[in-house]
């Protein structure tokens, strides 16, 4: 069993025995800024990403997390494909921090942060290969993809409406081009490479 697939099991089975069997799990998990930072509950930066707010939000997460987290595990290796995914989890809940330290009713839970780490690791290193979205079934250049994501993210982040955490995605997404630059040798090269420009 493949890293990826052994993090969508784990992910999996910890969300729905949350949602369906030890609710208190859940309440436990999440991240709440507030009592993050005044208790010192710093678990939850981890834990969060473990758990769901329902079946529909599980599935889209685990479903991106296959189709990307298989190849960005095979290209990048065990080590660094653990290492962008739980970095990407915590690096994308620093605007929760940052921004809702002072509310005591803000939530936050899902893996959508360290998915999005993979995704874009993914559109990093393979600009150029197509993406297809369900909703709109036309294959795009992944980095359009890219673009219109983080387009679409930071306009319903300055709404500040609904139920989804838009700072994270970006945060996580941004990281998960960082996290190449930095840490994975020879990764700005081959876009280079790729683009002709060297």
């Amino acid at each position: 069993m493949t890293v990826t697939l052994t993090l969508i099991a784990v992910t999996a089975a910890i969300s729905l025995l949350a949602l369906y069997i030890q609710p208190k799990l859940m309440e436990i998990g999440m991240l709440r800024p507030y009592r993050t930072i005044r208790d010192g509950t710093w678990y939850e930066v981890i834990t969060s990403g473990f758990l769901h707010a329902g079946m529909g939000h599980l599935l889209v997460n685990m479903f991106v997390l296959f189709f990307f987290g298989v190849v960005i595990e095979q290209t990048l290796g065990i080590h660094h494909y653990l290492a962008l995914y739980f970095s990407g989890l915590a690096f994308s809940s620093l605007p929760s921090l940052l921004f809702h330290r002072d509310d005591p009713n803000y939530a936050t839970l899902g893996a959508s942060g360290a998915v999005e780490s993979v995704l874009f690791g993914f559109i990093f290193l393979y600009p150029t290969e197509k993406i297809i979205i369900i909703l709109l079934p036309i294959p795009i250049p992944a980095w359009i993809f890219g673009v219109l994501f983080l387009v679409y993210s930071v306009f319903e982040s300055k709404r500040a409406g609904g139920n989804v955490n838009h700072q994270a995605h970006i945060a996580g997404a941004l990281w998960g081009i960082l996290y190449l630059i930095f840490f994975v040798p020879n990764s700005v090269d081959h876009i280079l490479t790729l683009f002709g420009l060297i």
